[in-house]
């Protein structure tokens, strides 16, 4: 007797089943139903079940049925009972899937809502689960059987011709250093920039072209990478953007806005700025409790009033968590309506802010805060170096600013405020075009900041002051400069305002006891003090394992560097005995800054995290606004039910889409650096030592920055003594040494645009350099002259001391 099968089909058949039938039992069968089962089911026997099989494979090829090797069979356009699925976004608390293999022509992907086993939050973007599947009225559940193996991910890469008709993909990866084979490469030409999947086992590894996505030397190609190497979302849902759309028309209003047009509040930016979402402002106290101290406002777009939670833009922003900064785009977090215009404070425009009123006593330390929805008028957008230019007195302002008016008065409010501008100070401030920013706006805000970075000083954060490169294009793209940005007190200025209000932003969530997404960064661990101990020995600069470790410590230590040449090497590996500083929904503390509580609130038109503040504040001092009229918008500003509690996932996500912005910025940058080094091939350049290696040292042209690999295959023939302690290469015969901090001069070797590597070599003529291996790098404490042994015919010799 046979065993029951819960199936609902007619009486069985002994003979060969129709095509009708066979779609009836395979859709209705519970269980997955492959070839076997369907004999089984139909009795078939012999003859019959090899007739079965070609009839299958008709059915297949009608498009009836899917007829994947090895699996069971479903009806086309259908999903299997049982199949793998690719989990391409997290929805609230559920994660989303799709297909691993899906082929009915003409039938959208479907999306699988997948239920986890056990604890939720264990599977990410990009995890391939075997589940089985189940239609959930208009929709399909999954419920997960088994997690597999993340498929093999794909290769970017540039197309090139070998010999006869071969082509060879060379990915874009550094650290794949040989050309891949292309099987199939579709409409891909030579020259072009193409996605490929990777195929093959091993050492026979291949390439199947399955994109083109252009020329990787056109103009803004070079960021086109790393958004396709990263997978960062690069086009917004035309629901999405219908809907922002639809937002950036939502009035203001000013009945529930406290009116803050009459202050001269500017906006300082970097020159290039694509967005503008804070500014700032800042006057003398006027209260006698508080002599010698300044009131201030820190203005941040007010993004969750357009952003709503649960909406088509919302959901966008999640997927991204933040804007991301190329040198030839900006990939927004927002779409453009908002990011770069209705949200961006724009001088003589009104716009919605969040204002963080400040009183700040006269050592610098933060009295009291406020925060409040407002309306604002900037008076400008200044260029940091514009305003550094005119506080120094070298170059006024390029123009003359103005500030708006106020309902009637001039000075309306809405909502009563602590720090009111008082009658006379307002009727002082000029109105209308032609004010001097300089002495209205400049000159308080500097006098503010000089109690904002008394206070910093008697904190004693972590100071490294570490060079940012910068890319200059012209118009069309092409690389014009690369330089150092310089560091100015404009910036440290607006630093510190922005420091204050983060502070401020915690502190009152804090005192609400409300949810907070706080800004964490952990204390260094032991494995990368131990590093850091041996690394600074090497300079006679002692480190104890055993005292309390603070930021002040690493000050410390960077002030016992006498060498200004060195500072920045020792400072890069300070920096590298850090943790990652992340986002999370419990107070850990910020150590590099030296703070107990810190949140982001600042930038929420590129980071979902300020967002999410943004929105407690709304929720914790009762700042909703009415609901929007005729409008599908959702209803709400502050933070959704789910959301209050799904935070650990929520910050484990976006702190993840956090380090993939930064590596796909700094790639894009050393693509570019590498294409304007690509010009200067043979030339000779003043570098430093910043890293070594049993295979060589690298080395960074002190111009600009870019960073290079010189092999020691290039450095003589003969062999080198590696010192992993004292991160030494040293000649076993001349004692010739290369030591992190020595300072040389190059032959640029290679520059290769698509990789993004650069190589350097010993100036043409020279078999080896001179280097310290008398008195150590930079002048520190003599070095062990090499071991030679015998036995032993690799080219480099390890010890660890």
């Amino acid at each position: 007797m046979n065993s029951p099968r819960t199936v609902k089909p007619a009486a069985r058949h002994t003979g060969m089943p129709s095509r009708d039938q066979i779609l009836t039992f395979i859709t209705e069968s519970e269980d997955p139903a492959g070839k076997r089962e369907i004999a089984k089911h139909f009795k078939l026997r012999g003859a019959e079940k090899i007739a079965l099989k070609a009839l299958l494979k008709d059915m297949a090829d009608e498009g009836l049925i899917d007829s994947a090797p090895g699996r069971a069979f479903h009806k086309m356009g259908g999903l299997p009972k049982v199949t793998v699925l690719r989990i391409v976004e997290i929805d609230g608390r559920d994660p989303i899937g799709v297909p691993d293999n899906w082929v009915a022509e003409g039938v959208p992907v479907p999306q699988v809502r997948i239920t986890e086993k056990g604890r939720s939050g264990a599977l990410a973007v990009g995890d391939r689960v075997l589940a089985r599947t189940e239609a959930a009225g208009k929709g399909w559940r999954g419920f997960v059987m088994k997690k597999l193996h993340r498929a093999s991910e794909l290769l970017l890469g540039v197309v090139e011709r070998g010999e006869g008709t071969k082509l060879w993909l060379k990915p874009v990866d550094k650290r794949i250093r040989r050309l891949v084979p292309i099987s199939d490469a579709g409409d891909a030409q030579p020259g072009q920039l193409v996605l490929a999947e990777q195929g093959g086992h091993r050492e026979r590894i291949t390439a199947k072209v399955t994109e083109v996505l252009g020329e990787p030397f056109a103009p803004r190609a070079f960021s086109l990478i790393a958004v396709h190497k990263y997978g960062i979302p690069l086009d917004f849902a035309d629901a999405a953007i219908t809907e922002a759309e639809a937002a950036a028309k939502l009035p203001l209003n000013a009945e529930t806005r406290e009116d803050l047009r009459h202050l001269p509040i500017v906006a300082i930016d970097p020159v290039d700025a694509r967005d503008h979402d804070d500014a700032i402002w800042a006057a003398p106290d006027d209260d006698p409790a508080n002599a010698g101290g300044f009131r201030a406002v820190v203005a941040i777009a007010d993004v969750s009033y357009y952003v709503r939670p649960g909406g088509e833009i919302d959901r966008a922003a999640r997927k991204r968590g933040n804007s991301v900064y190329f040198p030839d785009r900006v990939v927004p977090m927002l779409p453009e309506v908002l990011s770069a215009d209705m949200c961006s404070l724009k001088a003589g425009q009104d716009r919605a802010a969040m204002v963080c009123h400040l009183v700040i006593d006269a050592s610098g330390k933060l009295k009291d805060w406020r925060f409040i929805r407002a309306i604002v008028r900037l008076a400008a957008n200044i260029a940091y170096e514009d305003a550094q230019a005119a506080i120094d007195g070298t170059t006024p302002l390029p123009f003359r600013g103005g500030v708006g008016v106020g309902p009637e008065t001039g000075v309306a409010s809405a909502a009563p405020t602590p720090f009111p501008v008082s009658e006379s100070r307002a009727s002082e401030t000029p109105k209308g075009e032609g004010l001097d920013l300089t002495e209205t706006a400049l000159k308080p805000l500097w006098a503010c900041w000089k109690l904002l970075f008394k206070a910093r000083e008697a904190r004693e954060p972590l100071d490294l002051d570490l060079p940012e490169r910068r890319i200059v294009l012209d118009e069309e793209g092409r690389i014009v400069s690369v330089a150092v940005r310089d560091r100015l007190d404009a910036h440290r200025l607006v630093e510190d305002f922005m420091i204050a209000a983060n502070v401020a932003a915690a502190k009152a969530l804090e005192a609400k006891k409300a949810p907070v997404v706080y800004r964490v960064h952990e204390p260094p661990s032991r494995e990368k003090l131990v590093a850091l101990k041996d690394y600074l020995e090497t300079f006679d600069i002692a480190f104890a394992l055993g005292q309390v470790v603070r930021p002040s410590t690493f000050n410390t230590v960077l002030a016992r560097v006498k060498d200004e040449t060195v500072k920045p090497l020792v400072m890069e590996q300070v920096l590298r005995s850090q943790t990652q500083a992340y986002y999370g929904p419990r107070n850990m503390g910020h150590f590099g800054l030296s703070l107990a509580s810190y949140g982001h609130f600042t930038s929420p038109i590129r980071r979902y995290a300020d967002l999410l503040l943004h929105r407690a504040l709304v929720d914790a001092y009762g700042l909703e606004q009415a609901a929007p009229a005729d409008t599908d918008l959702p209803p709400t500003t502050g933070l959704s039910a789910h959301d209050k509690t799904a935070l650990d996932r929520i910050c484990l996500t976006i702190s993840g889409f956090e380090r993939r912005a930064m590596e796909a910025e700094r790639e894009t940058v050393d693509r570019y650096v590498a294409a304007y080094l690509a010009t200067r091939i043979g030339e000779i350049h003043k570098v430093r030592i910043t890293g070594v290696q049993k295979f060589g040292f690298f080395a960074t042209i002190e111009e600009f920055g870019g960073d290079g690999l010189v092999p020691v295959s290039t450095l003589g023939a003969e062999r080198f003594y590696y010192d992993e302690r004292a991160q030494t290469l040293t000649g076993e015969t001349s004692g010739d040494s290369y030591a992190i901090g020595q300072r040389l001069e190059l032959q640029l070797a290679e520059a290769d645009p698509v990789t993004g590597a650069v190589k350097f070599a010993l100036p043409e003529g020279a078999s080896s350099m001179p280097g310290h291996h008398r008195d150590g790098p930079a002048g520190g404490r003599p070095k062990r002259p090499p071991i030679k042994r015998r036995g032993r015919p690799a080219n480099i010799r390890h010890q660890s001391r």
